[in-house]
């Protein structure tokens, strides 16, 4: 069975990428270079809601529906590659006792 092909559509947390078998770190800066480029050549008002990339290839694309990834594909979501906002990080201090 082909994993979102069926009658009930899968969830952007089902297409999540084995964070246990890539580097995470690459994947989403690599996801990024794939948004910005697009946005640099694209007048589209959509909302897209992530990347499609192989795993082995630099290529990739933006998608706006929820898509049916090949074996070797990875799915990385809008939230990922644009980063968390209003994260609240601890500060640190200037003077460290």
């Amino acid at each position: 069975m082909i994993r979102g092909a069926g009658a009930v559509p899968a969830s952007a947390a089902a297409l999540q990428p084995r964070w246990d078998r890539i580097n995470s770190a690459q994947a989403i800066s690599r996801a990024r270079r794939i948004y910005y480029a697009f946005l640099e050549h694209s007048a589209s008002a959509a909302e897209p809601l992530g990347i499609v990339m192989p795993a082995e290839s630099s290529g990739g694309r933006v998608v706006y529906e929820l898509p049916v990834l090949l074996p070797e594909e990875h799915f990385i979501p809008m939230e990922l590659v644009r980063g968390r906002t209003g994260r609240n990080r601890p500060s640190r201090s200037p003077s460290r006792s």
